[in-house]
């Protein structure tokens, strides 16, 4: 189905609002169809298994047919690349284990249409020190990042993490050197958890917490670098530097903050993705919620 004009509201021209989706057993089959029943505008899949190593190749004809159909229906399609993809680790096949899945994940995300591949920040494991980490990462992510040179390529999207262990980039501030290690690479932009930032610190329920945030972001990276929020709210305190997502007005963070992030000018343009407890129904909800936050401040 074809979304008519009439279907793209300012508020989904501004924010489309989506979430993260299954694909066992097809791109388009199952990933499109959960999509379409927690009425999704955006969405965010998986291309290999985000717990492994594994980096299997496509089916060219269903690459072709869920890029197709996002192109048909204006669904913006994000990767988020394995969760074991670390550049600091002190652990030599962690490393040359993390370039292959990086790759892979960014040639995969151009062959399904992505605009862009999420990847977790890491840690500088064995107790190195931070600039050793981030040295590395200048060695090892770059390139892959120079490789991104066709006009389809997607942005490679850093993700903060919630600030367990030595996290190299939880807080706002943490990107500055992070962008400095990767020379502020054009392909280069962020993946704004809400559940993450919360937890690291960054106080998103207090009057102006968000507005606050969202200044620090621009500030740090400069205007333009925002490309992805995933809004979870937080069962944790605000902090508590653990990564436990809520539904959306359910935790620390509660509902209004999303209201004030929506306001923001740095959030001109940027989708938003759900990565939260439950199944289709408690998916549908929460995008409903962010829909009528997004369409009640525009």
């Amino acid at each position: 189905m074809t979304v008519a004009a009439e279907e793209l509201t300012p508020g989904r021209l501004r924010n489309p609002v989506g979430g993260h989706v299954p694909v066992a057993g097809g791109l388009a089959k199952v990933g499109l169809a959960y999509a379409r029943e927690m009425g999704a505008e955006t969405l965010q899949v998986f291309v290999a298994n985000p717990r492994g190593w594994a980096t299997p190749a496509g089916n060219p004809r269903q690459d072709e047919e869920f890029r197709a159909a996002c192109a048909q229906e204006s669904l913006p399609v994000w990767v988020h690349a394995p969760y074991l993809i670390n550049f600091g680790s002190h652990t030599g096949a962690t490393v040359e284990l993390s370039a292959e899945s990086m790759r892979h994940s960014l040639r995969r995300g151009r062959a399904i249409g992505a605009r862009g591949v999420v990847v977790h920040t890491g840690s500088a494991t064995g107790g190195r020190p931070r600039r050793a980490a981030l040295e590395q990462v200048h060695e090892r992510l770059l390139p892959l990042l120079d490789e991104l040179t066709h006009d389809d390529d997607p942005w490679l999207l850093l993700e903060p993490t919630a600030g367990q262990g030595a996290s190299l980039c939880s807080l706002v501030a943490d990107l500055g050197p992070y962008f400095e290690a990767l020379e502020h690479h054009p392909k280069l932009g962020v993946c704004l958890d809400t559940c993450h930032v919360f937890a690291a610190g960054h106080d998103l329920a207090e009057p102006g917490g968000m507005k606050r945030t969202l200044d620090e972001l621009v500030s740090v990276t400069g205007e333009g670098r925002l490309k992805l929020i995933h809004a979870n709210d937080s069962k944790a305190a605000v902090g508590a530097h653990l990564d436990r997502h809520e539904n959306i007005g359910a935790g620390h963070i509660g509902a209004d903050p999303f209201g004030e992030l929506f306001r923001h000018p740095a959030t001109a343009g940027v989708p938003l993705t759900i990565e939260t407890p439950g199944g289709p129904a408690g998916h549908a909800a929460d995008v409903a919620r962010l829909k009528e936050l997004r369409d009640g401040v525009l």
